[in-house]
């Protein structure tokens, strides 16, 4: 130990065994002793990129996956083409059948079912972000009066199936008094149910961040409600966007509960267009597919939004080390 260095200590807490380095000494040789922890801090954080909830296969494990893997996707090919046999049998398959979904006035109404779903995504999404905001903010308040009945709505709302609160709308309300337009009568129960779960969306989030990104609201002197809004929230809303999105798929499929107020929205209008055509299957054939595309979409959407969101987390972390 050279005499440059003769004042390090070794500290080490007993119950993390953890070890506090103390250097003292000139410039030169505190540069020299940092520079082997940084490049250790570097290499324990790509080993952390590295850690997998299971262990890495070996060459017998990834011969086995492989394996079944070709048997699964052969079993679901054998029985795709079952199901497209028996469709042919049955007379499913002629042209007759899929001519009608050419038809500028069928797609027409499928059109305008789709224009209506994505109506009720849009404002159920729009009134239920802002809302799940706030409740997230006083679920996080210091105030018991807003924490208590905030995370009591979150974890009721939560349990209650979303069928369920729709009937309530639709039967309670009429015979308490209470009229309300079809629309509305299934945008409120989507957005009452889902405001909850973005409300613990967002609470993950907070929770999620450095505690030092609060207490440095507070060294710069802001209140607590200026720094959940100056400088947690928008780190929140960046890190959560992904699950955001996820969360608006759950909101596109919710809105398929509209047969139940009699609203015309896209799996609706298939139900009442293959009821009048004779065409159930192709009609939900066709509804499943665009339903398909729209979610991929959103998925892929969201897949972007997380890679783009953990490689700005990742360029913060090496300008930070």
């Amino acid at each position: 130990m050279t005499s440059s260095l003769k004042e390090l200590t070794v500290r080490q807490d007993a119950p993390t065994q953890r070890h506090t380095w103390t250097t003292g000494g000139n410039k030169a040789a505190r540069r020299r002793t940092r520079t082997p922890l940084r490049s250790l801090t570097a290499l324990l954080d790509r080993a952390d990129d590295d850690i997998s909830l299971f262990d890495v296969p070996g060459p017998r494990g990834r011969r086995r996956i492989t394996i079944v893997t070709a048997v699964s996707l052969l079993v679901i090919a054998v029985l795709v083409g079952a199901a497209l046999c028996q469709f042919a049998l049955k007379g499913q398959l002629d042209a007759e059948k899929w001519s009608p979904f050419v038809q500028w006035p069928v797609v027409r109404y499928l059109l305008t079912g789709l224009w209506a779903t994505a109506q009720v995504t849009l404002v159920s999404g729009s009134i239920a972000l802002p809302l799940g905001t706030l409740l997230a903010l006083a679920r996080l308040s210091r105030s018991r009066l807003l924490r208590w009945p905030a995370g009591l709505y979150v974890e009721f709302m939560r349990a209650v199936p979303l069928l369920l609160l729709i009937y309530a709308f639709l039967l309670v309300l009429p015979s308490a008094g209470i009229r309300i337009p079809l629309f509305w009568q299934l945008v409120w129960p989507i957005v009452i149910t889902n405001a909850a779960v973005f409300a613990e969306i967002f609470r993950a989030g907070v929770r999620a961040l450095p505690r030092g990104q609060t207490e440095a609201g507070f060294a710069l002197g802001l209140d607590y409600w200026p720094t959940m809004r100056l400088v947690v929230l928008p780190q929140t809303i960046r890190q959560t966007s992904p699950a955001l999105v996820s969360q608006v798929v759950r909101l596109l499929k919710d809105s398929t509960l509209g047969y139940v107020v009699s609203f015309l929205e896209l799996l609706n209008a298939a139900r009442v267009l293959g009821e009048l055509n004779h065409s159930i299957i192709q009609s939900f054939l066709v509804v499943a597919f665009v339903f398909i595309v729209v979610n991929v979409a959103l998925a892929t959407a969201a897949g972007r939004l997380e890679r783009r969101t953990s490689g700005t987390s990742g360029a913060q972390d090496s300008r930070r080390s």
